[in-house]
């Protein structure tokens, strides 16, 4: 799968959201980068944690997870809670998804 957000396209990296294991998981090059979730009351989620491993890290593979993770919010029309502090700054870097902050 091709991730693309605006003018950005992220090549070979396959993002897939396993719902039952609450987490979004992206794998390029071999790794695998998570970002761990929580349904929480209230129709929100809370986004918990992101991993990315050393070697894939300044590829821009975290904020594709992140991303791909706020768009499924938007899309079940769920508030998003950024425990997870790089959620936050994607947040604070595209702004547009800030209505979703609970």
């Amino acid at each position: 799968m091709r991730s693309t957000f605006g003018a950005r396209v992220f090549l070979d990296l396959d993002i897939r959201h396993e719902p039952e294991g609450r987490r979004f998981v992206a794998r390029i090059d071999g790794m695998e980068s998570v970002l761990v979730y929580a349904l929480i009351g209230g129709g929100a989620v809370d986004f918990r944690s992101t991993y990315v491993p050393p070697p894939a890290r300044g590829r821009d593979v975290g904020e594709a997870l992140v991303r791909e993770a706020l768009e499924w919010a938007r899309a079940e029309g769920l508030t998003v809670i950024p425990s997870c502090w790089f959620v936050g700054t994607v947040v604070r870097r595209h702004p547009q998804y800030a209505p979703l902050l609970g």
